[in-house]
């Protein structure tokens, strides 16, 4: 195997140019988290508490200077920041107003005489309102140049009207209490399943096919679509779009690195990876790269992104720690997966049922050998790889310590399984099927199938979260 090693061209200048969103000051944010720690202040603006209580914040003409952040007016009065209340006035100027529910529409308390502050104040200008939110003609004065159309947007929500009197299921406990944001592959939209049910309970209209669907802190969904320039960022608790990131060429697949609050977006057609931050929703750079390049998988410690040139079969990695120097790996022919365990890089061929494993530092062949049929997917945890086989509908586990199959699990079912996606924050995956409606749930520690359970639509992706409240 040859080594070539390319330094990555950083084009400063993005696809895209955004403006930041106007940031509420460390000193309220701070004075917030006393009473609630881990509240979400929104790259937009938006406040959001633990229990999704949401906030819009005012800035004030005129900021005042404080030793330290306290309540000066507050509504109802006599009640504390504890308490929720509909409106907070800090001696600093700024103000919280409360997104309260009142006659089924959502909007913030209305004053007949609003306070100087609130009179003064203004919503942050990128602010991204709920969906039907409606601003008392009194506050009117706090819009600026926010586009009162948001108040008026329906969002993506698409009731089912099949009926559901027999789709209760029985997850196993791992996923109990979750949802399924599910693209068929069948239609453009997204589909909607609580993990007790197998009928999508609504679904969240889209406009073109879905490429890549991904979620960050449980909150939001990043989605790129075929044959479209625009990346949606869907918020979850209002089932809305909050934001577009256009980019000038298609985006395709997402990669999420949670510790460093970072997306990869790739584009195959203009050879670029993007980089982009999850904080600000906004991209930081883009990085020319070598082929057609997909396939594409992030290190489990974030260090490196590997992925195939699907003109010359080449694989790749780029080091993110190293000022992004792109590697060569060698070729293998028709990779589905890689993976990358122990400085070893795990490559999967869907045609010639094998996996090849190659040193990274040395790049030596070091084993390779058959596998199941048709592998499409593979996954590594705790120095084992479970290779998924399509044909036959069965796992494969491989101990990476010695790089020897252990174990065989079978599917049994009769569906053409396709896609490994891990539960968070357990030890189990789960396997899908992009032809027919199932799932399988497998025990990694006890290497065991624990439950196979139906779905009314196919799975081309699968995007498991904790049930999020949204906005009523």
């Amino acid at each position: 195997m040859k080594k070539l090693f390319l330094t990555l061209v950083l084009c400063l200048s993005t696809a895209v140019s955004t403006a930041y969103a106007e940031q509420v000051p460390q000193e309220v944010q701070d004075f917030v988290n006393k009473t609630f720690p881990q509240t979400n202040f929104r790259f937009d603006g938006v406040i959001v508490l633990p229990d999704n209580t949401m906030y819009l914040p005012l800035f004030p003409a005129k900021p005042v200077k404080v030793d330290e952040v306290g309540i000066k007016n507050v509504y109802p009065a006599n009640t504390t920041l504890k308490n929720k209340p509909d409106m907070v006035i800090l001696n600093n100027n700024y103000s919280l107003l409360k997104v309260i529910n009142t006659n089924g529409k959502k909007t913030v308390i209305n004053f007949m005489n609003p306070p100087e502050e609130l009179q003064a104040g203004l919503l942050p200008q990128d602010i991204l309102l709920p969906k039907g939110l409606v601003i008392p003609e009194s506050l009117k004065g706090i819009i600026g140049n926010v586009d009162v159309e948001v108040a008026k947007d329906n969002g993506l929500k698409i009731n089912n009207t099949r009926k559901k009197d027999k789709s209760k299921v029985t997850p196993v406990q791992e996923l109990d209490n979750k949802t399924f944001y599910i693209a068929p592959g069948i239609n453009k939209n997204i589909q909607v399943i609580q993990s007790n049910e197998k009928i999508p309970s609504y679904a969240l209209a889209q406009d073109f096919v879905i490429n890549d669907m991904k979620s960050y802190n449980n909150e939001f969904l990043l989605v790129t679509y075929f044959d479209s320039k625009v990346m949606n960022i869907i918020s979850l608790m209002d089932e809305k779009v909050i934001k577009q990131v256009k980019f000038d060429v298609i985006p395709e697949q997402i990669l999420i690195d949670k510790e460093k609050k970072l997306a990869y977006i790739s584009s195959g057609s203009s050879s670029s990876l993007f980089v982009f931050s999850l904080e600000t929703m906004t991209l930081k750079k883009q990085l020319k790269i070598n082929g057609l390049c997909e396939k594409f998988v992030l290190s489990e410690d974030g260090t490196k992104i590997f992925y195939v040139d699907r003109n010359t079969n080449d694989i790749w990695a780029i080091e993110l720690d190293n000022n992004y120097l792109l590697k060569n790996i060698g070729t293998f022919p028709n990779v589905s997966k890689i993976a990358f365990v122990d400085d070893k890089v795990y490559m999967i061929s869907r045609t010639q049922n094998r996996i090849a494993i190659v040193d990274y530092n040395t790049l030596e062949l070091l084993v390779e050998t058959d596998v199941c049929s048709k592998p499409i997917d593979l996954y590594a945890h705790n120095n084992e790889l479970y290779i998924l086989g399509a044909e036959e509908n069965l796992v494969d586990v491989m101990n990476t310590f010695e790089d020897v199959i252990t174990d065989i699990l079978y599917l049994n079912t009769n569906a053409f399984a396709t896609t490994i996606t891990p539960i968070d924050d357990t030890d189990m995956i789960m396997i899908t099927n992009a032809r027919s409606g199932l799932y399988s749930v497998i025990d990694m520690n006890t290497k065991e199938i624990v439950k196979t359970s139906p779905l009314d639509v196919p799975v081309r992706s699968i995007v498991v979260v904790d049930r999020v409240k949204t906005i009523k």
